[in-house]
């Protein structure tokens, strides 16, 4: 599971960066100031992440199922609420309108809020 969790953070941390040089580089002239703020955003996020999933791939103190149902919230959340963040704010580059999928980023920040909510649980129980 460790391997799995160190994967997905250096692929999460990996295309956060690409993300961040893209907008820097080629969005930036083409968005409104909000939808740029708005992209940033996406990458922040899903930056914290990457981190907060080597932090649980590191942690002895996690049972591998407790790594593995935060592993899934994560993934999930930050698919949802990061993906969902990028194609809003590129809306008007496109001829599609994604403001139809507009509640999928609070559902993605469902689940990133769970995944940190269950971390503070499983160490509180723990003595």
């Amino acid at each position: 599971m460790d391997r799995k969790i160190f994967l997905l953070a250096c692929v999460i941390g990996g295309l956060g960066v690409v993300f961040g040089a893209f907008a820097a580089h080629s969005l930036k002239p083409l968005l409104s100031s909000s939808s740029f703020e708005s992209f940033n955003t996406g990458i922040r996020y899903q930056m914290y992440h990457s981190f907060l999933l080597f932090f649980v791939g590191v942690s002895t103190h996690l049972k591998p199922s407790h790594k593995s149902i935060l592993f899934k919230l994560i993934l999930t959340g930050v698919l949802l609420f990061s993906g969902s963040i990028y194609l809003l704010a590129t809306n008007d580059l496109t001829s599609f309108n994604f403001k139809v999928i507009g509640f999928i980023t609070p559902i993605g920040g469902l689940f990133l809020i769970a995944s940190w909510l269950l971390l503070f649980v499983y160490f509180f129980k723990k003595k």
